[in-house]
């Protein structure tokens, strides 16, 4: 009688071990059924994902800045997009804020000079930037030829300076030396024909064969 009551009970020990563990297995399956999903999921999200992550956009560093930039043009030649594909004085001739700088170039007959030039940086003044200079005294610079020379070939910089590199001393077509100041998107000169320090209105404009950073004076030679 004892046996066959401790058999009885090992009988449904047994069972309820044997429904527990096929509840558990049939858990297990569930938990690696899912994960499993998941992953096949994941996989196949995953090249839309790669596809929207690459073309990296461009960094915002290698855009023209600056609220000057809105006076440019929005298309044609004498846009951004216009202007990278040909040199950089007819680049500036397509541009109406720099035409009074493109007659200052053609009186002093460095268009072929600019054009030709490999890899510099032309510090660029706009309309406003000669239109601070008296009347006369502008009349006076664009008649004499050397003098002409030597202001304009004082804003190049031989080398496209990125916005990384502007601030510093420069030597300048002219041999002399050119120092600019500030970080960012910010940039000063010193020196100017007016004494009134040159901002940088509009940077980081690309031609085919210079990096452009338009200012609002006009540079003085310190030679």
């Amino acid at each position: 009688m004892t046996n066959t009551l401790t058999r009885g009970i090992l009988l449904a020990s047994a069972s309820t071990l044997a429904v527990t563990l096929t509840a558990c297995g049939s858990s297990d399956s569930g938990s690696t059924d899912s994960s499993a999903s998941d992953s096949s999921s994941s996989a196949a999200e995953s090249p839309d994902a790669m596809e929207s992550s690459s073309p990296m956009a461009e960094p915002a560093g290698d855009e023209p800045f600056g609220a000057g930039c809105a006076e440019v043009p929005a298309d044609g030649e004498g846009s951004f997009t216009g202007m990278t594909d040909d040199p950089v004085a007819t680049a500036a001739s397509n541009n109406p804020v720099l035409s009074t700088l493109v007659q200052a170039v053609t009186a002093a007959n460095l268009v072929d000079t600019l054009n030709s030039a490999q890899d510099v940086t032309v510090i660029a003044p706009a309309n406003p930037a000669f239109e601070a200079l008296p009347a006369d005294q502008l009349q006076a610079v664009l008649a004499d030829n050397a003098q002409l020379t030597a202001i304009l070939t004082h804003h190049v910089i031989q080398g496209r300076l990125t916005p990384e590199e502007l601030a510093g001393t420069h030597t300048t077509l002219n041999g002399d030396e050119v120092t600019i100041e500030g970080s960012g998107e910010a940039f000063t000169v010193a020196q100017t024909v007016t004494g009134t320090p040159a901002s940088v209105i509009c940077g980081n404009v690309q031609t085919a064969n210079a990096t452009v950073y338009i200012v609002d004076q006009v540079l003085a030679p310190t030679a």
